[in-house]
Protein backbone atom coordinates (compact mmCIF):
# COMPACT_ATOMS: atom_id res chain seq x y z
CA UNK A 1 0.00 0.00 0.00
CA UNK A 2 1.63 3.02 -0.99
CA UNK A 3 0.76 6.73 0.34
CA UNK A 4 -1.93 6.99 -2.43
CA UNK A 5 -3.89 4.41 -1.36
CA UNK A 6 -3.56 6.09 2.16
CA UNK A 7 -5.66 8.87 1.43
CA UNK A 8 -8.16 7.32 -0.80
CA UNK A 9 -8.77 5.50 2.54
CA UNK A 10 -8.89 8.66 3.95
CA UNK A 11 -11.83 9.80 2.13
CA UNK A 12 -13.44 6.64 2.32
CA UNK A 13 -13.37 6.76 6.49
CA UNK A 14 -15.11 10.39 5.52
CA UNK A 15 -17.40 9.57 3.82
CA UNK A 16 -18.52 7.27 6.34
CA UNK A 17 -18.77 4.00 4.36
CA UNK A 18 -15.44 2.11 5.53
CA UNK A 19 -15.93 -1.57 6.37
CA UNK A 20 -13.21 -3.31 7.85
CA UNK A 21 -12.87 -6.79 8.01
CA UNK A 22 -11.37 -8.08 11.87
CA UNK A 23 -8.64 -5.75 12.06
CA UNK A 24 -6.33 -6.35 9.21
CA UNK A 25 -5.92 -3.15 7.63
CA UNK A 26 -4.16 -4.42 4.83
CA UNK A 27 -7.28 -5.60 3.18
CA UNK A 28 -10.20 -3.39 2.93
CA UNK A 29 -11.80 -2.11 0.11
CA UNK A 30 -14.83 -0.09 -0.35
CA UNK A 31 -16.48 2.69 -2.46
CA UNK A 32 -14.11 5.23 -4.53
CA UNK A 33 -16.33 6.37 -7.49
CA UNK A 34 -17.95 10.06 -7.01
CA UNK A 35 -21.28 10.19 -6.33
CA UNK A 36 -23.56 12.93 -8.10
CA UNK A 37 -27.39 14.42 -6.90
CA UNK A 38 -28.02 14.77 -10.27
CA UNK A 39 -26.85 11.22 -11.60
CA UNK A 40 -29.88 10.86 -13.91
CA UNK A 41 -28.32 13.86 -16.37
CA UNK A 42 -25.04 12.63 -16.18
CA UNK A 43 -25.56 8.83 -17.11
CA UNK A 44 -22.55 9.15 -19.51
CA UNK A 45 -20.31 8.53 -16.70
CA UNK A 46 -21.68 5.12 -15.27
CA UNK A 47 -22.33 3.51 -18.43
CA UNK A 48 -21.14 3.63 -21.62
CA UNK A 49 -24.41 2.14 -23.59
CA UNK A 50 -25.86 5.42 -23.23
CA UNK A 51 -23.82 6.84 -25.69
CA UNK A 52 -25.79 8.22 -28.70
CA UNK A 53 -29.35 7.76 -27.09
CA UNK A 54 -29.82 11.20 -27.17
CA UNK A 55 -29.76 10.61 -31.28
CA UNK A 56 -27.87 14.35 -31.53
CA UNK A 57 -24.58 15.30 -30.28
CA UNK A 58 -24.86 15.96 -26.39
CA UNK A 59 -22.13 18.14 -24.13
CA UNK A 60 -22.44 18.20 -20.36
CA UNK A 61 -20.43 20.07 -17.68
CA UNK A 62 -21.20 19.17 -13.90
CA UNK A 63 -19.60 20.25 -10.92
CA UNK A 64 -19.62 19.27 -7.29
CA UNK A 65 -18.74 20.87 -4.36
CA UNK A 66 -19.44 18.13 -1.23
CA UNK A 67 -19.66 19.07 2.24
CA UNK A 68 -18.99 22.73 1.89
CA UNK A 69 -17.07 23.72 4.96
CA UNK A 70 -15.52 20.74 6.01
CA UNK A 71 -11.56 20.80 4.98
CA UNK A 72 -10.33 18.44 2.42
CA UNK A 73 -13.51 17.47 1.35
CA UNK A 74 -14.24 16.29 -2.04
CA UNK A 75 -14.15 18.53 -5.36
CA UNK A 76 -15.61 16.93 -8.35
CA UNK A 77 -15.92 17.91 -12.05
CA UNK A 78 -17.14 16.09 -15.18
CA UNK A 79 -17.22 16.97 -18.87
CA UNK A 80 -19.20 14.34 -21.10
CA UNK A 81 -19.89 14.32 -24.61
CA UNK A 82 -21.02 11.39 -26.79
CA UNK A 83 -23.27 11.25 -30.15
CA UNK A 84 -24.50 9.01 -32.94
CA UNK A 85 -21.26 7.98 -35.94
CA UNK A 86 -22.28 5.65 -38.09
CA UNK A 87 -25.56 3.56 -38.32
CA UNK A 88 -26.51 2.14 -35.23
CA UNK A 89 -23.21 2.64 -33.80
CA UNK A 90 -21.91 5.68 -31.20
CA UNK A 91 -19.46 7.27 -29.38
CA UNK A 92 -18.80 9.11 -26.04
CA UNK A 93 -15.92 10.00 -24.06
CA UNK A 94 -16.08 11.58 -20.40
CA UNK A 95 -13.17 13.09 -18.21
CA UNK A 96 -13.79 13.08 -14.28
CA UNK A 97 -11.87 14.93 -11.86
CA UNK A 98 -11.91 14.15 -8.17
CA UNK A 99 -10.32 15.79 -5.37
CA UNK A 100 -10.08 15.12 -1.45
CA UNK A 101 -7.59 16.38 0.39
CA UNK A 102 -3.83 16.09 -0.90
CA UNK A 103 -4.97 13.65 -3.26
CA UNK A 104 -6.19 14.33 -7.15
CA UNK A 105 -8.10 12.14 -9.49
CA UNK A 106 -8.20 12.40 -13.55
CA UNK A 107 -9.63 9.73 -15.35
CA UNK A 108 -10.59 9.66 -18.85
CA UNK A 109 -12.55 7.35 -21.10
CA UNK A 110 -13.47 6.52 -24.49
CA UNK A 111 -17.62 4.89 -25.28
CA UNK A 112 -18.60 2.92 -27.77
CA UNK A 113 -22.59 1.82 -27.54
CA UNK A 114 -24.38 -0.16 -30.16
CA UNK A 115 -28.24 0.43 -30.45
CA UNK A 116 -30.16 -2.43 -31.57
CA UNK A 117 -33.93 -1.21 -32.55
CA UNK A 118 -36.19 -3.77 -30.16
CA UNK A 119 -39.45 -2.86 -31.87
CA UNK A 120 -41.24 0.24 -33.34
CA UNK A 121 -40.98 2.17 -29.49
CA UNK A 122 -37.99 0.23 -27.78
CA UNK A 123 -34.42 0.09 -28.44
CA UNK A 124 -31.45 -2.07 -26.69
CA UNK A 125 -27.93 -0.36 -26.03
CA UNK A 126 -24.66 -2.67 -25.29
CA UNK A 127 -21.82 -0.21 -24.76
CA UNK A 128 -18.19 -0.70 -23.90
CA UNK A 129 -15.64 2.00 -22.30
CA UNK A 130 -12.11 1.78 -22.30
CA UNK A 131 -9.56 4.29 -20.59
CA UNK A 132 -7.19 4.94 -17.52
CA UNK A 133 -7.01 6.97 -14.10
CA UNK A 134 -4.23 8.85 -12.68
CA UNK A 135 -4.05 9.07 -8.67
CA UNK A 136 -1.68 11.93 -7.33
CA UNK A 137 -0.64 13.34 -4.08
CA UNK A 138 0.34 16.38 -2.98
CA UNK A 139 1.98 15.92 0.49
CA UNK A 140 3.31 19.84 0.56
CA UNK A 141 -1.25 20.21 1.43
CA UNK A 142 -0.50 18.25 4.80
CA UNK A 143 -0.22 19.55 7.57
CA UNK A 144 3.50 18.22 9.34
CA UNK A 145 4.48 17.56 12.44
CA UNK A 146 8.13 18.00 12.34
CA UNK A 147 8.76 20.28 8.77
CA UNK A 148 12.00 18.59 8.15
CA UNK A 149 10.70 15.40 8.06
CA UNK A 150 12.19 13.14 5.34
CA UNK A 151 8.62 11.18 4.49
CA UNK A 152 7.60 14.45 3.01
CA UNK A 153 11.17 15.18 0.53
CA UNK A 154 9.57 13.30 -2.35
CA UNK A 155 6.78 16.25 -2.62
CA UNK A 156 4.42 14.44 -5.49
CA UNK A 157 3.39 10.85 -5.99
CA UNK A 158 1.26 9.62 -8.71
CA UNK A 159 -0.33 5.97 -9.93
CA UNK A 160 -1.50 5.71 -13.33
CA UNK A 161 -3.63 2.56 -13.66
CA UNK A 162 -5.58 2.08 -17.26
CA UNK A 163 -9.23 0.06 -17.31
CA UNK A 164 -12.39 -0.83 -18.98
CA UNK A 165 -16.11 -1.63 -18.34
CA UNK A 166 -19.64 -2.52 -19.95
CA UNK A 167 -23.03 -1.38 -19.85
CA UNK A 168 -26.52 -2.47 -21.31
CA UNK A 169 -29.65 0.40 -21.68
CA UNK A 170 -32.66 -0.54 -22.80
CA UNK A 171 -35.04 2.80 -23.54
CA UNK A 172 -37.82 4.33 -24.84
CA UNK A 173 -39.25 7.73 -25.01
CA UNK A 174 -41.37 6.83 -21.83
CA UNK A 175 -38.73 4.59 -19.54
CA UNK A 176 -35.40 3.64 -19.44
CA UNK A 177 -33.33 0.59 -17.91
CA UNK A 178 -29.58 0.32 -17.21
CA UNK A 179 -27.19 -1.77 -15.84
CA UNK A 180 -23.03 -1.90 -15.84
CA UNK A 181 -19.97 -1.69 -14.33
CA UNK A 182 -18.06 0.96 -15.38
CA UNK A 183 -14.38 0.13 -13.83
CA UNK A 184 -13.97 -3.92 -14.44
CA UNK A 185 -10.15 -4.60 -13.67
CA UNK A 186 -9.14 -4.28 -9.45
CA UNK A 187 -6.14 -2.51 -10.35
CA UNK A 188 -3.10 -2.49 -7.50
CA UNK A 189 -1.78 0.92 -6.72
CA UNK A 190 1.36 -0.91 -5.42
CA UNK A 191 2.73 -1.04 -9.36
CA UNK A 192 5.84 1.25 -9.74
CA UNK A 193 5.71 2.25 -5.90
CA UNK A 194 7.32 1.09 -2.54
CA UNK A 195 4.41 -0.92 -0.13
CA UNK A 196 3.49 -1.95 2.54
CA UNK A 197 0.17 -3.22 2.46
CA UNK A 198 -2.38 -3.81 -0.21
CA UNK A 199 -4.93 -1.46 -1.95
CA UNK A 200 -6.54 -1.62 -4.64
CA UNK A 201 -9.39 0.30 -7.30
CA UNK A 202 -12.54 -1.04 -6.15
CA UNK A 203 -15.28 -2.63 -8.98
CA UNK A 204 -18.82 -0.90 -8.84
CA UNK A 205 -21.63 -2.28 -10.02
CA UNK A 206 -24.82 0.04 -11.54
CA UNK A 207 -28.56 -0.58 -12.08
CA UNK A 208 -30.79 2.30 -13.61
CA UNK A 209 -34.59 2.96 -14.04
CA UNK A 210 -36.73 5.64 -15.03
CA UNK A 211 -40.08 6.22 -16.21
CA UNK A 212 -42.37 9.15 -17.78
CA UNK A 213 -45.93 10.26 -16.61
CA UNK A 214 -48.09 12.87 -18.54
CA UNK A 215 -50.35 14.21 -16.13
CA UNK A 216 -51.66 16.45 -18.97
CA UNK A 217 -50.35 18.75 -21.47
CA UNK A 218 -47.97 20.65 -19.36
CA UNK A 219 -46.73 18.77 -16.41
CA UNK A 220 -45.04 15.43 -16.77
CA UNK A 221 -44.18 13.60 -13.83
CA UNK A 222 -40.46 11.50 -14.09
CA UNK A 223 -39.22 9.40 -10.86
CA UNK A 224 -36.36 7.82 -10.99
CA UNK A 225 -33.92 5.04 -9.12
CA UNK A 226 -29.99 4.63 -9.19
CA UNK A 227 -28.57 1.18 -7.20
CA UNK A 228 -25.12 1.31 -6.73
CA UNK A 229 -22.72 -1.56 -4.91
CA UNK A 230 -19.27 -2.37 -4.59
CA UNK A 231 -17.11 -4.47 -1.96
CA UNK A 232 -16.98 -3.25 1.15
CA UNK A 233 -19.61 -0.27 0.72
CA UNK A 234 -22.92 -0.76 2.23
CA UNK A 235 -25.66 -0.96 -1.03
CA UNK A 236 -26.50 2.56 -2.34
CA UNK A 237 -29.80 3.49 -3.67
CA UNK A 238 -30.81 6.77 -4.63
CA UNK A 239 -34.17 7.88 -5.49
CA UNK A 240 -35.61 11.02 -7.61
CA UNK A 241 -38.64 12.27 -8.60
CA UNK A 242 -38.80 15.59 -11.07
CA UNK A 243 -41.86 17.47 -11.99
CA UNK A 244 -41.31 18.70 -15.71
CA UNK A 245 -43.90 22.01 -16.13
CA UNK A 246 -44.06 23.21 -19.25
CA UNK A 247 -41.39 21.67 -20.73
CA UNK A 248 -39.59 24.62 -18.99
CA UNK A 249 -38.80 24.03 -15.75
CA UNK A 250 -37.55 20.75 -13.95
CA UNK A 251 -38.46 20.94 -9.97
CA UNK A 252 -37.08 17.13 -8.37
CA UNK A 253 -36.16 15.49 -4.75
CA UNK A 254 -34.09 12.87 -4.02
CA UNK A 255 -33.40 11.01 -1.39
CA UNK A 256 -30.22 8.46 -0.95
CA UNK A 257 -31.06 5.57 1.38
CA UNK A 258 -30.17 6.39 4.97
CA UNK A 259 -27.14 8.69 3.95
CA UNK A 260 -28.91 12.22 2.10
CA UNK A 261 -31.95 13.91 0.87
CA UNK A 262 -31.93 17.24 -1.42
CA UNK A 263 -33.61 18.92 -4.00
CA UNK A 264 -32.86 19.97 -7.74
CA UNK A 265 -34.08 22.86 -10.05
CA UNK A 266 -33.35 22.81 -13.91
CA UNK A 267 -34.62 25.32 -16.64
CA UNK A 268 -34.41 24.27 -20.23
CA UNK A 269 -33.54 27.78 -21.89
CA UNK A 270 -34.33 26.86 -25.20
CA UNK A 271 -34.09 23.44 -27.33
CA UNK A 272 -30.18 23.31 -27.08
CA UNK A 273 -29.32 24.81 -23.14
CA UNK A 274 -30.48 23.53 -20.37
CA UNK A 275 -29.39 24.88 -16.55
CA UNK A 276 -29.31 22.56 -13.62
CA UNK A 277 -28.94 23.17 -9.70
CA UNK A 278 -28.93 20.70 -6.94
CA UNK A 279 -28.39 20.44 -3.08
CA UNK A 280 -28.56 17.90 -0.59
CA UNK A 281 -27.88 17.62 2.84
CA UNK A 282 -26.61 14.60 5.19
CA UNK A 283 -28.85 12.49 7.13
CA UNK A 284 -26.38 10.97 9.44
CA UNK A 285 -23.74 12.37 12.01
CA UNK A 286 -21.71 13.68 9.00
CA UNK A 287 -24.58 16.95 9.20
CA UNK A 288 -23.04 18.41 12.36
CA UNK A 289 -19.97 19.08 10.52
CA UNK A 290 -20.49 20.88 6.91
CA UNK A 291 -23.39 23.14 5.36
CA UNK A 292 -24.55 20.66 2.35
CA UNK A 293 -23.48 19.83 -0.95
CA UNK A 294 -23.63 21.64 -4.21
CA UNK A 295 -23.90 21.08 -7.88
CA UNK A 296 -24.10 22.82 -10.67
CA UNK A 297 -25.02 21.40 -14.36
CA UNK A 298 -24.99 23.06 -17.94
CA UNK A 299 -26.27 20.84 -21.12
CA UNK A 300 -25.61 22.15 -24.87
CA UNK A 301 -26.88 19.77 -27.43
CA UNK A 302 -26.62 20.33 -31.50
CA UNK A 303 -29.66 18.56 -33.68
CA UNK A 304 -28.18 18.23 -36.62
CA UNK A 305 -30.82 15.90 -38.15
CA UNK A 306 -33.98 17.24 -36.67
CA UNK A 307 -36.18 14.74 -38.22
CA UNK A 308 -34.92 12.21 -36.47
CA UNK A 309 -35.64 13.00 -33.09
CA UNK A 310 -39.07 13.36 -31.02
CA UNK A 311 -38.68 16.59 -28.90
CA UNK A 312 -38.76 16.69 -26.11
CA UNK A 313 -36.52 14.66 -24.01
CA UNK A 314 -37.08 13.68 -20.52
CA UNK A 315 -33.56 11.07 -20.53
Amino acid sequence: MNRITKYIRIKIILVGIVVIIGSDLNHLSAQQDPMFTQYMFNTLTINPAYAGSREMLSLMVLGRQQWVGFEGAPTTATFTGHLPVYKNMAMGASLVYDSYGPVNQTSFFIDYAYHLKMSDKLKMSLGLNAGFSNYAIDYNGLDKTYSNDESYYNANESTLLSNFGFGVYLYSQRFYLGLSAPRIMENSFEEGAESYGNGNEVRHYYGMMGIVFHLNNHVVLRPSVMTRLAQGSPFSVDMNVNTVLYDKFWVGAMYRLNESLGGILQFQINKQVRFGYAFDLNTNQLSSYHSGSHELMINYEFNFNKERVINPRYF
